[in-house]
């Protein structure tokens, strides 16, 4: 799918299928790198002060999220960024340049915590705007791992008594849903948890180390679109109201690391393969 972007890169576009395009782009695709650009081990814990152990480990996804990580390292966004208020770009950037380069330390993120949005608690406003991300929830509760899960997802649903817009005429039909466009990142997100009991579905579901995405696009008869895990978030607990968030990160060195809270040890890829994931991210390889 070609995108067609202003000179400015600042307002959204239209493709050439009349799909809206990104609001701004921060780097030219040609400029994103997928790999990490130099070897080293695993970087700074942090610290959870009030139960952040979630955003903690979150933060710790996106730090080892190589074209991101490469982009911030890089230095490029704080030298052209015009904000004056808080830009959470710049917050970030700070951020995972000192957390790559303080290994064997202990961070506390307060600049990242600070810069979070805050609705007020009389009047409900919201201090912040919204962006879209990408990202796939996968039902598990009838899927035994992650490929079925996604077999699931794009399978067409029989609608009945739908009503064309364009004959007016009543009848059968069927929707599904495909990934029309392959992303260079792709996170998915496991639906672990209830939407009315909030009761945490512990069953084991099977996620590959590489994926190819290809047999859920909408064209499945191209070349395979492979993808490399790189980290997965995890949640302890019996239900979304209680529990503990850490994750597993694939540094630059190509080892895995687990990483809950301060604690940051080195792991074997098959222990990293065996949780109960919750979110999983992968890069395209």
């Amino acid at each position: 799918m070609a995108v067609l972007v202003n000179s400015s890169c600042r307002f959204p576009a239209v493709t050439a299928e009349g799909m809206a395009g990104p609001e701004r782009i921060l780097s030219p695709p040609e400029k994103i790198c997928l790999e990490w650009w130099q070897s080293q081990a695993a970087g700074a814990g942090l610290y959870n002060p009030a139960n952040t152990c979630f955003l903690n480990s979150v933060l710790q996804c996106l730090t080892y999220t190589p074209p991101l990580a490469s982009y911030l390292l890089s230095g490029e966004h704080s030298r052209s960024c015009g904000e004056r208020d808080i830009c959470m770009l710049c917050v970030m950037e700070a951020h995972v340049s000192t957390a790559l380069r303080c290994s064997a330390c202990v961070l506390l993120p307060l600049a990242v915590i600070h810069a979070l949005p805050l609705t007020c608690g009389s009047c409900g406003a919201v201090s912040d705007s919204f962006e879209a991300f990408l990202d796939m929830l996968l039902d598990i509760q009838a899927a035994s791992s992650v490929t079925a899960a996604l077999q699931d997802f794009v399978r067409p649903e029989c609608l009945t008594d739908f009503r064309c817009s364009k004959c007016d005429e009543l009848g059968a039909t069927s929707k599904g849903f495909t990934i029309h466009q392959a992303p260079r990142v792709l996170t998915l997100g496991l639906k672990r948890f209830e939407y009315l009991t909030g009761r945490k579905l512990s069953q084991v579901v099977k996620y590959p180390e590489h994926l190819d995405l290809r047999p859920y696009t909408s064209q499945t008869d191209g070349e395979p679109l492979r993808y490399a895990l790189y980290a997965v978030l995890v949640h302890r607990g019996d239900s979304s109201w209680a529990g503990h968030y850490f994750c597993y990160t694939k540094a630059s060195n190509g080892l895995w690391y687990k990483m809950d809270d301060a604690s940051v040890k080195p792991c074997g890829l098959d222990t990293v393969l065996r949780q109960q994931a919750y979110l999983l991210f992968y890069v395209r390889c």
